[in-house]
C-alpha cells in the first residue's frame, strides 16, 4: 500500500466518522486550558503562578495515547529525546535532556525517587513501567536539586500512579492487539498483546486498587541484520491502600512488583544471539499525612529492591537496595506565602557477580559491604505570590554524602504575571544548581570504577516568556543554557584500560524550548513543540538539533475523537565501536519524520472505548540507533471497559 493510498483511506475514514457525529457536534464540551502543577513547588499551584514552564501529559493525553509505552509518551515533550523507543521493545533506553544524559534525569513515582544503584547511571528504567497503571506525568526541566536532590540536573520525571475511585467498586479491562516489524516487512502478524485489569473502589474510610497488566511484543529482531525475532515479556502487579483515620490523619500504603524478559542479540559483533536480560523490581511504601492548621506533614517512605541478570557470553548478576525516606512539612502563612521544610534519607547498596574466565559458577565481583553510600539532605522551599504580580520560588538543600561531605544547591526562580483582557502574560527567570553523584558501579567496578570520583556539578540558567488566551490557547517560549563542570567519562587510560574519570573541561548545553497549546475551535486542539539545543560535541551523542513535535485532536463528539501525531528528529551522530582498530568511530544518522494517527469511539453508555492507532504510517526506514533495527508501519486495536 502506498503512501497516497493510506493517506486517502485516513480522509474516508475521518470523513465517515465526520458525517456520522456531525449532529452531536454542538453538544461538545469547552475544555479549558488552565492547569494545576505541583512537581516546581511539592504544592498544588495555578499554572499562571509557577515559575516554571511544566509540561503535563493528563489522563485525556494518555487515553488518546494507549498502546504505547511510557518512554515513548514522555518522548514526545519538548526538550526530550529517549533513544530506544522506535526500536525493538526490549531495547534500552538512553535520556537525553537538555543535552544530558540518564544520571542526570530524576524519576519520581507518587513523588518519591526512584532509582536502581545497580546501573551505571543509578537511573530508573521506563521499560519496567505499565502505562495502564499512570494516570498522569509532569516533566520539570532544569536543574532541580533544591527539591530532590542529587540526580535532578536535567529534569524530573513524576509519574502519577491511578488512584481508587470513589465509586464502592470500579473495574477496568484494557486489551491491545497489534502488529510489530521492521520497514522492509509487509506480514502485519499480531505480535503486540498488551493487556491490564483493575479493581479499585472506596468502602467508607478505605480506598483500595489492585491492578494487574502484562505485555508480550515479538517479530522483530533486536540488531537490524538480524535474522531472528528477540521477544520482550513484562508483567506488572500494583496495590494501593489508603485508610482515612480522621480529618486530619491520612495513611496511604502500596507495594508493586515489575518484572520483564528481553531477548537482544550481540551488539559487539552484530549478530544474531540467544541473549536475555532479567529484572526483577520489587517496592513497598508508608505514607501518613497529619494535616493542621495552614498545613501539613507528609512522611513518604519507600523500600525497592532490584534483581537483574543479563544472560549472554558474558554473564552477570546484579541486586541493588534502596531506602527512601523524606519527611516534608508544608505550611501556608496565607494565600501569598507559601513554605516547605524537609529532609530526605537515602541508603543505597549493590553487589553484582560474573563467572571468571576459566570457572562455571557466579563470583561476587562487587561487594554490598564496600558499594554502599547514605544521603542525608535537609532542604527548605518558600513561594512567594503578591497581589500586583510577582511570584518568586526559592529554595536551598545542603546534600550530606556519605563519601562526599556537604555540597549546598540553591535555585531562585522570579517571575512577573500581567494580567489582561484576554488572559495573562508572564516572564520568568531561573537560576539553579545540581549535584549529581557518581553511581555504585562507577565508583567500585573492579576493572573500571574509581574511588577517586568527585560529583559532577550544574548550573542552569532558563528565561522565559508565556501568554495565555483564555479558553484559547498558551505559547511558551523559553531559552536555557546549562553549564557542567567535573565530567564522568569512560575514559581510555592507554593500552587499551578504560576507567571512569572525571574531565576538567567545562561543557555547556543551551538552547530554545518552544509549546503551543491551542484550541482552535471546539472540536480541534494543537499541541505543538519544538526544540532546538546546541551541546559541545563531547555531549553531542545521540542528540538532534531540532526536534518537532505536533499533534492535532478533533473531537467528532463526546463519544469520538481522531488525531495525527507527527514527530521530527533532525540529523543526530552515534558512536560505534570499531572491532578493527579498537575504537569507537563517529557515524552521521539521518534525519527523519514520522506521522501517526489514532482513533478512538465510546460505547455502550460511554462505559466501552474502542480504540485504533497506526504508527509510522508512510513506513518511514530510517535508523533511531546505528545498526539496531528500528519499527516500521504498526497497526493495533484495542478496547477498555469500565464497569
Amino acid at each position: 500500500m502506498n503512501k497516497t493510498q493510506v493517506f486517502c483511506c485516513l480522509l474516508g475514514i475521518g470523513a465517515l466518522y465526520a458525517g456520522f457525529a456531525q449532529i452531536q457536534k454542538d453538544s461538545i464540551k469547552v475544555e479549558h486550558l488552565d492547569e494545576v502543577v505541583v512537581t516546581d513547588s511539592k504544592f498544588r499551584l495555578k499554572r499562571e503562578n509557577s515559575g516554571k514552564v511544566i509540561t503535563k501529559i493528563t489522563s485525556d493525553d494518555l487515553k488518546k495515547l494507549q498502546g504505547q509505552s511510557i518512554a515513548e509518551i514522555i518522548s514526545r515533550s519538548a526538550g526530550v529525546e529517549i533513544n530506544g523507543v522506535r526500536s525493538n521493545a526490549g531495547q534500552n533506553l538512553s535520556y537525553f535532556i537538555r543535552g544530558g544524559r540518564n544520571r542526570q534525569v530524576l524519576v519520581l513515582i507518587d513523588g518519591i525517587q526512584v532509582t536502581d544503584a545497580s546501573q551505571i547511571s543509578n537511573d530508573y528504567d521506563l521499560r519496567l513501567l505499565n502505562a495502564d497503571q499512570v494516570e498522569s506525568i509532569e516533566i520539570l526541566k532544569g536543574a532541580s536539586g533544591t527539591l530532590y536532590g542529587t540526580g535532578a540536573a536535567t529534569a524530573v520525571i513524576n509519574i502519577k500512579l491511578k488512584e481508587a475511585s470513589k465509586k464502592g467498586f470500579n473495574l477496568n479491562l484494557r486489551n491491545t492487539l497489534g502488529t510489530n516489524q521492521s520497514a522492509n516487512e509487509n506480514n502485519y502478524a499480531i505480535e503486540d498483546f498488551r493487556n491490564s485489569v483493575s479493581v479499585n473502589g472506596s468502602l467508607g474510610k478505605f480506598r483500595y486498587l489492585a491492578s494487574f497488566g502484562h505485555q508480550f511484543t515479538d517479530g522483530l529482531s533486536a540488531i537490524a541484520s538480524g535474522n531472528e525475532s528477540d521477544a520482550f515479556n513484562g508483567h506488572n502487579v500494583n496495590l494501593k491502600l489508603g485508610y482515612k483515620l480522621s480529618n486530619a490523619i491520612t495513611l496511604n500504603t502500596y507495594a508493586s512488583f515489575d518484572k520483564f524478559i528481553a531477548d537482544f542479540d550481540d551488539s559487539f559483533e552484530m549478530r544474531d544471539a540467544d541473549n536475555k536480560s532479567i529484572s526483577n523490581q520489587y517496592r513497598v511504601g508508608l505514607s501518613p499525612q497529619l494535616k493542621y492548621n495552614k498545613g501539613s506533614v507528609t512522611i513518604n517512605t519507600a523500600f525497592s529492591k532490584v534483581e537483574r541478570e543479563v544472560e549472554s557470553g558474558y554473564p552477570t548478576r546484579f541486586n541493588a537496595q534502596s531506602t527512601v525516606v523524606d519527611a516534608i512539612n508544608r505550611y501556608n502563612f496565607n494565600d501569598k506565602f507559601y513554605t516547605i521544610a524537609g529532609v530526605n534519607f537515602q541508603n543505597n547498596q549493590m553487589e553484582s557477580f560474573v563467572i571468571p574466565f576459566g570457572n562455571t559458577n557466579f563470583s561476587q565481583s562487587i561487594s554490598p559491604d564496600m558499594a554502599q553510600f547514605t544521603i542525608t539532605d535537609p532542604y527548605i522551599n518558600i513561594v512567594y505570590i503578591s497581589d500586583f504580580g510577582l511570584n518568586v520560588n526559592a529554595g536551598a538543600r545542603l546534600n550530606n554524602h556519605s563519601e562526599y561531605g556537604s555540597h549546598l544547591v540553591y535555585s531562585i526562580n522570579p517571575s512577573f504575571v500581567k494580567q489582561t483582557t484576554f488572559g495573562y502574560l508572564k516572564g520568568l527567570a531561573t537560576f539553579s544548581t545540581a549535584f549529581i553523584t557518581p553511581s555504585l558501579y562507577q565508583l567500585f567496578e573492579p576493572s573500571f570504577g574509581n574511588t577517586q570520583l568527585k560529583p559532577e556539578e550544574n548550573q542552569t540558567l532558563e528565561l522565559g516568556a508565556e501568554i495565555s488566551i483564555e479558553e484559547k490557547a498558551i505559547i511558551s517560549l523559553v531559552y536555557f543554557n546549562r553549564n557542567e563542570k567535573q565530567f564522568i567519562d569512560f575514559v581510555d587510560t592507554g593500552s587499551f584500560v578504560f576507567q571512569y574519570q572525571n574531565i576538567n573541561t567545562r561543557f555547556t548545553a543551551s538552547g530554545l524550548e518552544l509549546v503551543v497549546e491551542s484550541k482552535i475551535t471546539k472540536a480541534v486542539n494543537l499541541n505543538l513543540n519544538a526544540t532546538y539545543t546546541n551541546v559541545d560535541k563531547k555531549l553531542s551523542l545521540r542528540i538532534p538539533k531540532i526536534k518537532i513535535n505536533t499533534r492535532l485532536d478533533y473531537q467528532f463528539s463526546d463519544e469520538a475523537v481522531f488525531g495525527i501525531v507527527y514527530q521530527f528528529n533532525d540529523k543526530r551522530e552515534d558512536s560505534v565501536f570499531n572491532t578493527t582498530t579498537f575504537e569507537n568511530d563517529t557515524v552521521s544518522l539521518e534525519a527523519y519524520g514520522i506521522l501517526d494517527f489514532y482513533l478512538s469511539h465510546k460505547i455502550i453508555n460511554n462505559k466501552m472505548t474502542l480504540f485504533a492507532n497506526v504508527t509510522n504510517l508512510f513506513n518511514e526506514d530510517y535508523q533511531e540507533l546505528f545498526g539496531f533495527a528500528t519499527r516500521g508501519r504498526g497497526i493495533s486495536l484495542g478496547f477498555s471497559l469500565q464497569l
